[in-house]
């Protein structure tokens, strides 16, 4: 006897109801979170060899690009072509206030019942620094975690893409916390709306940007509400920075510490925990998450 599926139209969606066969996904390959459910429009356009971007080069629609195995749970589905879009949520992102998640539904392998979350294993600490040093020259992608990008974008959406432009059109690069992301393979949070909050503080409050860079160790945290810079050593930091109307419009580079610190400090000041309110405007916080 066949299943009965239930669907209820509302704004242009497929509500899932309980009797839905499918109400979870899988990530099977590295997959695109987009804020809206028109993937066509961002990528390819309506003549498929378009990347839909800001002033600045950048892919807005972007909120993060989930690793295999991120497990969906599916709230709506609509169908755009022959291709299903799926509204979606994931205990792996955070997303912003009033902000939806979608997913094209070839990334995802459907599941009635939930299946296990993606269980990342932190790398010891030389590998993730190793990490991070091999992508120092990456391009900045907002929105982006994957050095080499998701080359299914270039099968799906486009239309004879030149080889320069392969990877800027299917995501190959980094943005702050996606660098940390992906150097963890996965294990740190996605956004530094969670890192300011991640670990444990370092009582920074009132003192020297001298005497800031004696406390730091690999992998310490400089961070606020909308960026974060990664302590590689005494000497060193990395960041994938955004600069925007600059030749390559920015990207994951390696700067003297000290130097990094005190160019910060002219325009925030430390603090020993993220604060509320008002409170919270040009602060920086130190968190040590890594066990040394």
């Amino acid at each position: 006897m066949k299943e009965i599926v239930i669907l209820v139209m509302l704004f242009g969606y497929a509500m899932l109801m309980p009797s839905e066969a499918a109400e979870y996904g899988v990530a099977s390959i590295s997959a695109p979170v987009l804020n809206t459910p028109d993937f066509k429009s961002i990528f390819g356009g309506t003549s498929g060899h378009t990347l839909k971007v800001d002033r600045c080069g950048q892919v807005r629609a972007l909120e993060y690009i989930a690793l295999p195995g991120t497990l969906f749970t599916i709230l709506k589905k609509q169908r755009s072509g022959t291709v299903d879009i799926y509204q979606v949520e994931t205990d792996e992102y955070t997303a912003p206030p009033n902000v939806r998640l979608y997913v094209d539904g070839r990334f995802i392998k459907l599941e009635r019942v939930a299946a296990a979350p993606r269980s990342p294993v932190l790398p010891p600490l030389e590998e993730v620094l190793s990490a991070l040093r091999a992508v120092s020259g990456s391009p900045y992608v907002w929105g982006g975690n994957v050095p080499g990008g998701v080359p299914e974008l270039a099968a799906w959406f486009y239309k004879d893409i030149r080889e320069g432009d392969k990877e800027w059109l299917t995501l190959a690069g980094l943005d702050c916390s996606g660098l940390l992301y992906h150097a963890t393979g996965g294990w740190t949070p996605r956004n530094t709306g969670q890192l300011i909050n991640f670990g444990q503080g370092v009582t920074i409050a009132g003192k020297l940007s001298t005497e800031i860079v004696n406390m730091l160790q690999p992998l310490d945290l400089i961070v606020w509400n909308g960026h974060v810079i990664i302590v590689l050593d005494r000497h060193t930091a990395i960041e994938s920075r955004l600069e925007c109307g600059k030749s390559g419009g920015g990207g994951v580079v390696m700067t003297p510490l000290s130097q990094r610190l005190a160019g910060i400090m002219r325009t925030r000041r430390p603090a020993n925990a993220w604060p509320g309110g008002a409170e919270r405007q040009n602060v920086f916080v130190v968190r040590r998450w890594y066990a040394q």
